[in-house]
């Protein structure tokens, strides 16, 4: 597999981004990383540097001008992850169900994947999603509704949650 790797300025930061030949989005990345992480997803997977397909750039500068539904515009896609449709995947695709201005509990998504229970594994899988931020973990909190757990910094989850209406405070 080839991805093309890019980078684009928003409100929290650089994201490094990875598209496939088709121009849909494989991974996200918040300052470096991205290269290790479709490593340990797409082994073997060859990366070059490239623009960023222009659809993504629009559609990432609506969601972060107010467009809530713009990340809902964007293509994606985990097939041939590692992951397959284990545990993981199933948690990742769930991100997609949670709606912009909810969140949800980690054991919240537990249940929605059929595993009641397993709460700490549906962390662990948040953990590495490879495409944070349209695969919307960060709108995963604490039962308490505590800020916790998100590769890109709790400053970056807290913004990202009240940017989307999520957290009033």
């Amino acid at each position: 597999m080839k991805l093309k790797a890019s980078a684009v300025e928003s409100p929290i930061g650089s994201l490094a981004l990875a598209v496939d030949e088709t121009g849909r989005l494989r991974g996200v990345s918040f300052g470096d990383g991205l290269e290790r992480t479709m490593a340990r997803e797409y082994p073997g997977v060859a990366m070059e540097q490239d623009e960023t397909p222009a659809r993504v750039v629009a559609a990432l500068d609506d969601y972060f001008a107010g467009d809530q539904a713009a990340l809902m515009r964007i293509e994606w896609s985990l097939d041939g992850s590692v992951a397959g449709d284990g545990f993981q995947a199933r948690v990742w695709r769930a991100l997609w169900e949670v709606p912009v201005g909810q969140s949800i509990s980690y054991g919240e998504m537990a249940r929605r994947v059929g595993e009641p229970g397993a709460a700490q594994a549906a962390g662990v899988a948040l953990n590495r999603n490879p495409i944070p931020l349209v695969l919307a973990c960060h709108r995963v909190v604490g039962a308490d509704g505590a800020m916790v757990g998100f590769g890109g910094g709790l400053e970056r989850k807290t913004w990202l949650l009240r940017h989307e209406g999520a957290l009033l405070i």
